[in-house]
């Protein structure tokens, strides 16, 4: 399913296992961010689109809910089976629409694989419990059971990774599923209904809508479907939670955020620098989970010079050329957005030491952005308090691990925070103060593995219950009670 040059081909909607045309007439571009060339069209979807992908998600849950656990399993491992086998040409198809490096698309799709098995645990994570005698001759059970149509709203920076948090687990724990990938990165997730429909899925278990904001709405509001679980910038999250909650569904929506790294004295310079600089400008600063403050404690002008160095040695490029780690932003949109920020940043007084917009100018074809970096950045400045979502990057300066602590906690995010030090007590206090859910001790991206939840705190989430790992499951389940007695 590699795209070609110069295909129009308008994408479809995936529903009832058929590959259908939406009924929407409007069509937005999918151009590869490297070189503007149009990879397909995307249709812009409308209300009917959703409602049928709906109700042949419903029908079909009357009969996947009552599959046996283990049958749903297997169905995964032949999925997780034909996404390893798949790897190389869904790296490139990342590649091309979402413009970043090839070693960096190979390793989200590892990470998406191990969303796969996990979800192939269905039968152990499936399980309920019991209690025998909670009074006398009275016994109590626990069964998990699914919650019917649920469905999945995903961004444009995993397009991969994200929706396969989201639909294996849900539908090995006996949901169906209507995804709605983002307009900006259709190509993927069309690709990957097709290898979970070879894996042996029944029609309707899993459908796929494409489109804008009237698709979201429309999730939202069916009466049909009772779970969204969501990722995507702060103020759509905060919007998709309060809209759904409402109604009575179940929402996880995961959010922005400015995640903080703490460099101490006694840090090792070299590693940290190492771990910064991929942190910072991997997947061209678009992930939630990237560093976008640094927090210098004491003076350590040697962190900064060694910084600015190997973000000068960065190769910047089309994510195919193997030597390549900097890439495009996703649109040339964004990029103007990401100059207002600089701008900004300039404006309210920080120093830029390492401008990167001399490599825009220099590269004329796709959404470049060189790395950037500002010194001297307080935490009142518009740089230190929004998320950039870019390889924009803020070194702030503090006295001590306390006033560090304090930036964090003054953030309105709290996704992730990263200490680099060979202290333990320094440790101790960053694990037991720092306000955010995921944090890394000398380790650039502190995201979690698919067995533990990804736990954003603050303005980084909304809901209750997290992506992966137990939380997950609780989700896409809901329990029942037996109270059963037979002394008589």
């Amino acid at each position: 399913m590699t795209v070609t040059k110069n295909e129009t081909t308008i994408l479809k909607n995936f529903i009832n296992g058929q590959w259908v045309e939406s009924s929407g007439t409007e069509t937005l571009e999918v151009p590869n961010p490297a070189t503007g060339e149009v990879l397909a069209r995307v249709p812009i979807s409308t209300k009917e689109d959703v409602d049928r992908a709906v109700q042949a998600a419903k029908k079909a849950f009357e009969t996947w809910k009552n599959t046996p656990v283990p049958k749903r399993a297997r169905i995964m491992f032949t999925f997780h089976h034909l996404l390893n086998e798949h790897h190389e040409e869904l790296a490139k198809l990342i590649v091309q629409e979402n413009g970043k490096a090839y070693k960096e698309a190979y390793g989200e799709i590892q990470r998406g694989i191990e969303c796969v098995e996990f979800a192939a645990g269905a039968p152990t994570l499936m399980m309920g419990e019991s209690l025998s005698g909670i009074a006398e001759g009275i016994d109590s059970e626990m069964f998990r059971y699914p919650l019917g149509v649920v469905a999945g709203i995903t961004p444009f920076n995993f397009p991969m990774m994200v929706p396969l948090w989201m639909f294996p687990l849900a539908i090995a724990c006996g949901n169906t599923f209507v995804l709605k990938p983002s307009e900006r990165t259709p190509i993927l997730a069309n690709k990957l209904a097709e290898l979970f429909t070879q894996a042996g899925a029944p029609e309707g278990v899993l459908n796929i809508v494409h489109g804008a904001h009237d698709v979201v709405n429309a999730l939202i509001d069916h009466e049909d479907i009772k779970a969204i679980s969501f990722v995507g910038s702060q103020p759509v999250a905060k919007y998709v939670y309060e809209r759904a909650a409402a109604q009575g569904k179940r929402v996880q929506a995961l959010s922005g955020a400015k995640n903080h790294h703490i460099v101490m004295p006694d840090a090792d310079v070299e590693t940290a620098v190492q771990h910064v600089i991929s942190s910072a400008f991997g997947s061209a600063g678009q992930r939630c989970m990237a560093c976008s403050a640094v927090v210098i404690v004491g003076e350590n002008e040697q962190f900064v010079k060694l910084l600015k160095q190997k973000a000068d040695e960065i190769v910047i490029g089309n994510g195919m050329d193997p030597e390549v780690f900097l890439t495009p932003v996703i649109r040339q949109s964004h990029r103007e957005k990401v100059l207002g920020y600089i701008q900004k940043g300039i404006e309210e007084g920080a120093i830029l030491i390492r401008d990167g917009r001399k490599e825009m100018e220099e590269m004329r074809e796709g959404n470049f952005l060189g790395p950037t970096i500002f010194d001297h950045v307080t935490p009142n400045m518009t740089i230190a308090k929004e998320e950039i979502f870019a390889p924009v990057l803020s070194l702030l300066r503090a006295k001590d691990l306390d006033e560090a602590l304090e930036y964090i906690r003054k953030s309105r995010y709290g996704n992730g925070a990263t200490i680099y030090t060979k202290d333990a007590k320094a440790v101790r206090k960053f694990r037991e103060e720092a306000d955010a859910g995921m944090l890394g001790i000398n380790v650039g991206v502190p995201a979690t593995m698919a067995f533990f939840p990804f736990s954003g705190w603050k303005d980084s989430f909304y809901g209750d219950l997290h992506v992966n790992g137990k939380d997950g499951v609780n989700f896409y389940t809901r329990k029942k009670m037996i109270t059963s007695r037979f002394d008589f």
